[in-house]
């Protein structure tokens, strides 16, 4: 069993996102000792391992929840309903990406329109281009 700031320490987080976890369903409050410090067991670190490993996928705390509610329910859950999870993530950020592009394109169109000389802006294309638009 561990002491918070000893699964902390181990988990690479603070104190303060332990509790955070906490606090948002993550992690479930720890049992406390006669000495009232909140311990910890293997399995909440490995939990804790988990969060992590979603969270560097780009999950939410939303995703990350229904993740875990799958995980403990394994063994009646559909595998479709985790890749279900993922998907919507992944469709998320293929429009996200699809939009950077699109800004992409546009800002190297008015890049390369642009002499980037020492001229007066008032002559900029780029100005030019923009107020174009905007009219």
């Amino acid at each position: 069993m561990y002491k918070i700031g000893e699964l902390a320490t181990l988990s690479g987080l603070s104190v303060e996102g332990l509790r955070f976890y906490e606090r948002k369903g993550l992690l479930t409050p720890a049992s406390r000792g006669a000495n009232q410090y909140r311990m910890y067991s293997e399995q909440d670190l490995a939990r804790l391992r988990f969060i992590q490993r979603a969270k560097q996928a780009g999950l939410s705390i939303k995703d990350i929840l229904e993740l875990l509610n799958l995980r403990e329910h394994a063994a009646t859950a559909r595998c479709h309903d985790v890749s279900s999870v993922v998907g919507h993530k992944l469709a998320k950020v293929q429009q996200q990406l699809a939009e950077l592009r699109a800004f992409e394109t546009t800002l190297q169109t008015l890049h390369n329109a642009c002499c980037g000389g020492e001229e007066s802006a008032a002559s900029c294309s780029i100005l030019k281009a923009l107020d174009d638009v905007i009219e």
